[in-house]
């Protein structure tokens, strides 16, 4: 399979496409593939700073759940526990 490529054209201000050309320069790199590399490093940080988050969002939703399951059978049960249940 054959990846075509696009083209994006991105306005910056002059000092900025100076300094990303200077690092790119100094990795011995294309202005073109030190960008194309930031630029997806980056979005790949982003993806999964937003997987995680959604994941420990869950999590916590869950133990909210678990938290009302407890206090829900305290209230509906008055016996004592056996001592290996109690928290």
């Amino acid at each position: 399979m054959k990846i075509k490529p696009s083209a994006l054209t991105i306005r910056m201000p002059v000092e900025l496409k100076e300094k990303i050309q200077n690092l790119a320069n100094s990795q011995g790199v294309s202005l073109n593939q030190f960008a194309l590399y930031t630029f997806t490093k980056e979005v790949v940080a982003m993806e999964t700073r937003n997987f995680f988050k959604k994941r420990i969002e869950n999590k916590n939703n869950i133990f909210e759940k678990f938290d009302k399951v407890i206090e829900k059978r305290k209230t509906e049960t008055k016996k004592d526990l056996p001592a290996w249940d109690k928290l």
